[in-house]
């Protein structure tokens, strides 16, 4: 049976993204809602709560609001009880959003539900892999950032607003996000998605390393 709420949902926000640049459009937001729900399958959890966490989780992202880290939720509450959503789901997602987002190498995350672990894992997958790589330099190339210079090292930044507002080469956000996501994983389902996954990014850097160096 169809959920009204999560079509009306659905159809705001792929209006909404569809002029986004690549690393953060329609489509990274449809993989993740198919990811989510493909991981509630195997995990359990409420299927509603789940898909509309992952369809609003980057419905007003820091990176594009100045570093607002909660307007996110903000807007994502208003927008549910707009399209008819009862005061405690829409709280439900919002206080979920909040809790999605990667800040920083050494920043613990939130401790958090079931649905919470699995939109989180279902975000954090979409950001590794090849599809991870793609969006990386692609958001990169937005920021006119370089791809790589090796005086620049990897930083752990030790609180969201400073991994928020670093600048660094697209290289470092490897080793300072997408190489700590697999071990980071909760659900089993995601964990083993993640081991792949990882494993292509290493491959990719070690290839990456090899070209910048000249070694033919």
């Amino acid at each position: 049976m169809k959920n009204k709420l999560i079509e009306k949902v659905q159809k705001h926000i792929q209006k909404q993204f569809e002029t986004m640049e690549g690393s953060h459009d329609w489509f990274h937001i449809e993989r993740v809602l198919k990811m989510a729900q493909y991981i509630q399958s195997k995990e359990g959890g409420d299927f509603e709560l789940i898909s509309l966490t992952a369809l609003l989780h980057d419905i007003a992202d820091h990176k594009y609001n100045n570093y607002n880290f909660e307007i996110g939720a903000t807007k994502a509450f208003d927008l549910l009880i707009s399209e008819g959503a009862n005061q405690e789901l829409a709280e439900k997602v919002a206080s979920l959003i909040n809790i999605i987002s990667f800040k920083g190498g050494d920043v613990s995350d939130q401790e958090t539900s079931l649905e919470g672990k699995i939109v989180r894992d279902a975000d954090r997958l979409d950001a590794i892999g090849a599809i991870g790589i793609a969006r990386a330099f692609a958001y990169g190339g937005s920021k006119s950032r370089p791809l790589f210079n090796p005086e620049i090292s990897p930083i752990m930044h030790a609180t969201k607003e400073e991994y928020a507002k670093s600048k660094s080469h697209t290289v470092n956000h490897f080793y300072e996000k997408l190489l700590l996501l697999k071990d980071r994983m909760e659900t089993n389902t995601a964990k083993e998605i993640a081991k792949k996954r990882h494993e292509i990014m290493l491959k990719f850097l070690e290839e990456f390393q090899k070209e910048w160096n000249l070694s033919v």
